[in-house]
């Protein structure tokens, strides 16, 4: 089957940075699902994984944690899905990636594709999705219901794969007041049009801008990229025992600035239940489910916004060197090979 790989880490503009390979058709295991990947998205975390992550030497290391396909085979054990379904994942980090033409999954992370998507949008979603759910409802706790809460909710680096659709679940779901931050007039249009109350730039200080909103302070904050950078900000604007959830990964953060207003810090990895293989894994099969409903009944929408052509080398190195430059607005996809 043809692939997309890499041998070493290298910086993207090397040549051989990501490769077109052959590799055997993998065999399913008892619960996997062997899929004919159509689509995938590119993440910050192919990226990480690209330049940080050393395979085994003389080992290609397939990346790719964002699929749209259609299931050709299943394990013995497979109870969820059957041969021929259209489906949609992220996947597991400690596994072969979607960069190939046949991948495997375990069927607990595997959600029925929406209905209403083609494969190039339905790719868009998965693993930004899960991460979005899992940080705003397990990890900050906010219940779901339109009722007006009062509370507000920052995001930090709303335009990106992640913050289109928290913009979208928090608008949707939830009775919270969204503010988005965006520091470019394109990306902040595109935050409103995913449904944030209001935007603001990161880029100046947050909280004369959140006062002249009529906002002193802010409940829950997502930080979502550059938080070591923005860390004091945060701990200024955030309420006395309010709740600050973190998806990157800063080099080093002060947490001892968060004690004196008593403000609770969380993380959210999605991998964390495959990695892990937690007696829970199968939440994100239902949360897949649940994502593919909404987009059908037309509450949630595709954040796909760049369509790189078909997958091989070539167009993910474009795509990663984009996601390197840290200007991404919503998600870049490309399908068929």
């Amino acid at each position: 089957m043809k692939a997309v790989a890499y041998y070493q880490n290298l910086p993207i503009e090397a040549e051989p940075s990501l490769l077109d390979i052959t590799l055997p058709e993998p065999v399913p295991g008892a619960h996997d699902l062997l899929v004919e990947v159509h689509a995938v998205s590119v993440n910050p975390v192919d990226v990480k994984m690209r330049a940080g992550s050393t395979p085994p030497t003389g080992q290609p290391r397939v990346l790719g944690w964002d699929a749209a396909g259609v299931v050709r085979s299943v394990g013995a054990d497979v109870t969820l899905f059957r041969p021929g379904e259209r489906v949609w994942y992220a996947g597991d980090l400690l596994r072969p990636g979607s960069n190939a033409e046949l991948q495997l999954v375990d069927e607990r992370l595997v959600g029925p594709m929406p209905q209403t998507l083609d494969f190039a949008a339905a790719a868009a979603l998965p693993l930004t999705t899960i991460t979005a759910w899992e940080l705003l409802f397990d990890r900050l706790q906010i219940a779901e219901g339109t009722a007006a809460t009062g509370q507000v909710l920052l995001i930090i680096g709303a335009a990106g794969g992640v913050g289109s659709i928290l913009v979208q679940l928090a608008r949707q779901l939830t009775g919270l007041t969204v503010i988005g931050t965006a520091s470019r007039a394109e990306t902040a249009e595109w935050v409103r049009d995913r449904g944030a109350h209001h935007v603001i730039d990161h880029h100046r200080p947050w909280l004369p801008q959140l006062q002249a909103l009529g906002i002193g302070q802010v409940d829950c904050i997502a930080g979502l990229n550059q938080s070591d950078q923005h860390f004091d900000q945060m701990v200024e604007v955030i309420r006395p025992q309010g709740r600050l959830a973190l998806i990157d990964d800063p080099e080093s953060l002060d947490v001892r600035k968060l004690k004196r207003k008593s403000v609770s810090l969380h993380w959210e990895l999605m991998f964390t239940r495959s990695m892990y293989q937690t007696d829970d894994m199968i939440r994100q099969h239902a949360l897949l489910e649940r994502v593919a409903t909404l987009v059908d009944d037309g509450i949630l929408k595709t954040t796909l916004a760049s369509h790189f052509g078909t997958i091989n080398a070539s167009n993910l190195k474009r795509a990663h060197a984009q996601i390197e430059r840290n200007a991404t607005r919503g998600k870049i996809v490309l399908a068929g090979f």
